[in-house]
């Protein structure tokens, strides 16, 4: 059945067709998450990692297979240095967990008090409420500590198999290449070209400057927090710049993680306070400045999708699916907007043309200028 065929079918079959096609799509990406998600990472990486194996292999002159693995070993080394720093400051947040979960039980305490005192709701009622929810957080049983170790161990072969992954596409990206222009119809070969060319320009873009916002605010919130006097402040940092790529939920995470760290590590709980208006302005900076300055309009996705986007990937995926919904959805609408059966559901998952912050734009104006006087 050709789509002149299929567009001329009564309604209700078309949606049929659609919906059936959603759920058979949905079911599969599902049942192979443990395939699928390694696999849609290392395409990522590979896209970011491809201008080094090109120089690696034309600029160096050395062989295909060194300059992929090469160019493996130095992502691998920037992820595990990253590692490395947040373990370490974890490994110092254990051992001071019994004053922690002391310190976490007095601000609780305080805090029923507070509200006993101001909303006339006796520390009892309070306390069969909150008790089991702190129990479960401050006491882990060995059951949780159990389903810890094999979320590690599933970490550590998630990542083994996305470098490995990674390493494959920069070795057979020729291979790759031939089997997309072999897939598609002759006429359609310019098209496909077009959006793999832009899937790569626009992902590999979007992702260097994810990667040079989160260094910003990760460096900015730590030592915002150290001026403060809070321990583990690099902790906390790192967190909220790792967790600031999650578009607006991953801020929320990261303020919570802040205060209750901050809570259980401070004696002094008016900090809390300070904690929230740092992330406050620091988003509020991120959001208007920052963002739009580094990162620019490279993926213009409204903000309706890109929370819908959030939401499906973690329920598809969890948090893998978070991190992953909004390039996936940025190369959905590359793909959607080139073919001209799919326009209008690139129209709506693409937003409004806006002016840009005037502060962003003075500065977007400026560094434009910098670059073309010293070129």
């Amino acid at each position: 059945m050709d789509l002149k065929t299929f567009t001329g079918l009564p309604f209700y079959i078309k949606l049929a067709c659609v919906l059936f096609s959603l759920f058979a799509i949905g079911y599969l990406v599902i049942l192979g998450k443990e395939i699928l998600s390694p696999l849609v990472f290392s395409c990522l990486f590979s896209i970011l990692l491809l201008p080094v194996a090109k120089f690696f292999e034309f600029k160096l002159r050395l062989p295909r297979s060194v300059a992929s693995m090469l160019s493996v070993l130095l992502l691998l080394t920037f992820i595990s240095g990253l590692i490395y720093v947040i373990a370490s400051q974890i490994a110092e947040l254990l051992k001071d967990w019994p004053e922690f979960q002391a310190q976490i039980t007095h601000s609780l305490w305080e805090f029923r008090g507070w509200v006993q005192e101001h909303l006339h709701i006796s520390r009892g009622k309070q306390l069969q409420v909150v008790n089991t929810a702190t129990n479960k957080v401050l006491s882990p049983d060995t059951a949780a500590v159990g389903a810890t170790v094999l979320s590690l161990s599933a970490i550590l072969l998630f990542l083994v198999f996305t470098f490995i992954y990674s390493f494959f596409f920069l070795l057979y990206r020729r291979l790759i290449m031939s089997f997309l222009e072999s897939v598609f119809l002759e006429e359609n070969k310019a098209t496909v070209h077009e959006i793999i060319d832009q899937v790569q320009y626009i992902i590999r873009k979007y992702i260097i400057g994810l990667l040079i916002e989160m260094a910003i605010v990760a460096t900015v919130v730590s030592g915002a927090f150290s001026v403060l006097g809070l321990r583990y402040a690099i902790l906390l940092g790192l967190i909220t710049g790792l967790f600031n790529i999650i578009p607006y939920i991953g801020i929320l995470t990261a303020l919570a993680i802040s205060a209750v760290v901050t809570l259980g590590s401070s004696p002094d709980s008016t900090k809390v306070i300070w904690v929230i208006g740092i992330m406050a302005v620091t988003h509020l900076v991120d959001s208007n400045v920052l963002l739009p300055l580094v990162v620019g309009s490279k993926v213009r996705i409204n903000a309706l999708i890109t929370v819908l986007g959030v939401v499906i990937g973690e329920m598809i995926w969890g948090i893998p699916g978070m991190f992953l919904s909004i390039p996936v959805t940025a190369v959905l609408k590359i793909i959607f907007d080139r073919v001209e059966s799919l326009k209008p559901w690139g129209i709506i998952m693409g937003d409004e043309e806006k002016k840009q912050n005037k502060l962003a734009t003075r500065l977007m104006i400026k560094k434009k200028k910098i670059i073309i006087k010293a070129g």
